[in-house]
């Protein structure tokens, strides 16, 4: 369905450009954007290397399961239904630890591993269960501290300020997942959405 959107705006341009009789402007901005994006592109590649190189430091040194002990005190409430020590709780706090970071591209992998360990406790594997539900609202709203990507990208394109993102950061996160929280708690009590059978 992306790849429609996208051809559709892209053929919208070229053909709005022709009959404007702008196509030259159309061909130069699709040129110096193109340059554009790999710029900012190289731009990412360092910064991700680098909190990638150090999320696996971590891991290894075992920093990361001290983290997870430390993180599921809170965690642990929002998913009474995973078993202690399940590899499900391990994915899911490796996920939140990659979105506080602002690492999205890491935490993608960890989501979806996440969400498989999550499928192996749902005893109705054609319904979310409420975990699953909670991970699945919690992950998009995901709290930032170092929203480092985006860092990057305003690195890459000249930002004057690049971290003055930070605090706005922190302030529109923390909102959203505690909206993204309070809507999932509420919805469970609805008879409607409740899982019935399971959990």
């Amino acid at each position: 369905m992306i790849n429609i959107i996208w051809f559709v705006l892209l053929a919208s341009g070229i053909i709005v450009g022709a009959i404007s009789g702008n196509i030259d402007a159309v061909t130069e901005a699709a040129i110096s954007n193109a340059e554009l994006a790999i710029t900012i592109s190289l731009g990412l590649i360092g910064v991700m290397a680098l909190w990638l190189g150090i999320m696996k430091i971590a891991e290894e040194s075992g920093l990361v399961s001290y983290m997870a002990k430390g993180l599921s005190l809170i965690i642990r409430p929002l998913f009474p239904e995973i078993p202690q020590g399940h590899p499900a709780m391990g994915a899911i706090l490796m996920n939140f630890g990659a979105n506080l970071l602002g690492l999205g591209n890491a935490a993608t992998p960890l989501g979806i591993k996440a969400m498989k360990e999550l499928q192996k406790l749902n005893p109705n594997k054609d319904t979310a269960t409420n975990s699953m539900v909670m991970f699945l609202a919690i992950n998009p709203s995901s709290l930032t501290i170092i929203p480092a990507t985006v860092i990057a990208i305003r690195t890459s394109a000249g930002s004057a300020n690049p971290t003055e993102i930070i605090g706005p950061t922190i302030i529109a996160t923390t909102a959203s997942t505690i909206a993204a929280i309070i809507a999932v708690k509420i919805l469970q009590r609805v008879s409607r959405y409740r899982v019935r059978g399971g959990e």
